[in-house]
């Protein structure tokens, strides 16, 4: 075992049909090697609980467990309770309620045995192409973004779980998907000091934790063409130097083709540990990794001090992070996260009718497709049945409304925001469809709201912001009102 290894953090998956015993063997091997920690992705809450207990009982050194949980713990664990998107609180505009919800992400992350949150994303929503940014912002202007991130920065570590501040020097700006490839982006250092950058400087003066690296490339902070995790100018210069950031410094996922394509994981690990990065999130091959910067430090190529101060800075986050507390209810938590889902569904323009008691609905989702699978589409539809609505998925005789639910997520496999010309083009068939039998024809949409400008249909818009479960449910509910929706 090398202390090397404590640097790494490598993924443990959910599997839908196997559950973790696929990652048994990977996690001993991990914990064998002396790994700092793992970042979790899916699984049943009581699961993940018990397989973070024994992972913690095993290792020798205190350690980081991890999870992208910008839209709360149900975000990735089922049982735990889920969130709208960060744009879609940052649009309410209330601190309070932004602290509230980091709140509830951080004292279920703390039961479940998740003491490093990936979270809250400080980026700017400023470039409507920006294919994996959007409804995972609070915003696009830089003051009231930085608000709300030191808010839910704040709260989440008032709980004693780390926040995370990403992905510097900013993402919001990129029409490329560093999931598939490298983005560059040509602005201004000034522009930057006014715009992208100030919400990182907040994190950085409110005591943030951790500051994630964008696999992003700016010509303008270092004339190289590296990408911000590669960055010596960016993470040592700007980041460390200038702004003053002394806690961890970690790579987005080493995954990633923004980082793979400069040398792959073995070169790349090394680069951004020179560069000024800490911790090396997912890497796939553990013992290659360790062993490409064993040879650097032993070729005199990287500073054996580096790796040090990262050990330390690993340890004594580590150790600051509070250990699982009991279980709690969280009822009101609850109550409260489901009445947040609701304020946050408005009618896009004018005002958004009453549905009728018996409606079919038409389900369009863009998000099928890739590697994971989108959420169930099925909570929307049992919870209009559950208020008491004769709502189906067909053509309903009774009926004389036609529903059409719309999904468009953000995910990282599209390579593009928006719809593609197959859902609009099914956008467009259903509503001729749903005329020609007489019927009246609405849409909600489930993403973000200005991609109301891309459905090709005359007709009423209600925007839920995202597909996720607590979305849907909430939408479902602010139709069995009865009521019509207004705008805000």
């Amino acid at each position: 075992m090398s202390e090397i290894a404590q640097l790494m953090l490598p993924a443990i998956r959910w599997d839908r049909d196997n559950g973790f015993s696929n990652a048994n063997a990977e996690i001993e091997k991990a914990l064998k090697a002396g790994v700092g920690g793992f970042i979790f992705f899916g699984g049943p809450a009581g699961e993940v609980r018990s397989l973070v207990a024994h992972i913690v009982r095993k290792s020798d050194i205190p350690l980081l467990i991890g999870a992208d949980l910008e839209r709360g713990a149900g975000q990735q664990f089922a049982g735990a309770t889920g969130l709208p998107p960060l744009a879609a609180i940052g649009s309410l505009d209330n601190e309070d309620d932004t602290r509230r919800a980091a709140r509830i992400t951080a004292i279920e992350a703390q039961q479940l045995g998740i003491n490093w949150v990936y979270g809250p994303d400080c980026d700017l929503d400023i470039e409507p192409d920006n294919p994996i940014i959007g409804t995972r912002s609070f915003g696009s202007d830089p003051a009231s973004v930085a608000r709300h991130a030191v808010a839910w920065i704040d709260s989440c570590q008032t709980q004693g779980v780390l926040a995370c501040a990403k992905h510097f020097p900013g993402h919001g700006r990129t029409t490329r998907d560093s999931h598939a490839e490298l983005p560059s982006v040509d602005v201004s250092r000034e522009q930057m000091d006014r715009t992208d950058l100030v919400p990182f400087k907040a994190a950085i003066e409110a005591g943030v934790a951790s500051v994630m690296s964008a696999h992003v490339a700016f010509p303008a902070l270092d004339p190289s063409g590296a990408p911000g995790t590669l960055s010596h100018a960016m993470l040592t210069d700007l980041l460390r130097k200038e702004f003053g950031f002394q806690g961890l410094v970690v790579t987005d996922a080493l995954i990633m083709e923004g980082v793979l394509g400069q040398g792959g994981e073995a070169g790349a690990v090394v680069r951004a540990i020179d560069a000024g990065c800490d911790i090396l999130l997912y890497p796939q091959d553990i013992g290659a990794a360790e062993h490409a910067i064993a040879a650097a430090i032993a070729d005199g190529k990287l500073d054996v001090q580096k790796v040090s101060l990262s050990l330390e800075r690993r340890h004594e986050w580590a150790s600051w992070a509070r250990k699982p507390g009991p279980d709690s209810s969280l009822e009101s938590d609850k109550r409260w996260a489901d009445g947040v889902a609701e304020r946050v569904v408005h009618s896009i323009s004018g005002t958004f009718p009453a549905i009728s008691r018996v409606v079919d609905i038409v389900v369009i989702d863009d998000d099928i497709g890739g590697p994971y699978p989108p959420p169930s589409r099925d909570p929307f539809l049992e919870q209009l049945k559950a208020s008491g609505y004769d709502a189906r998925i067909g053509e309903n005789p009774d009926a004389n409304e036609t529903l059409i639910a719309l999904y468009g997520d953000i995910r990282a496999w599209k390579g593009r925001p928006g719809y593609s010309d197959r859902s609009k083009a099914a956008l467009t068939a259903a509503a001729e469809r749903a005329k020609t039998r007489g019927h009246t024809v609405s849409v909600i949409q489930f993403s973000h709201p200005r991609l109301a400008g891309q459905i090709p249909v005359d007709a009423p818009i209600l925007c839920a912001w995202g597909g996720e479960e607590p979305t849907q449910r909430a939408a479902a509910r602010v139709l069995a009102r009865g009521e019509a929706v207004s705008q805000s």
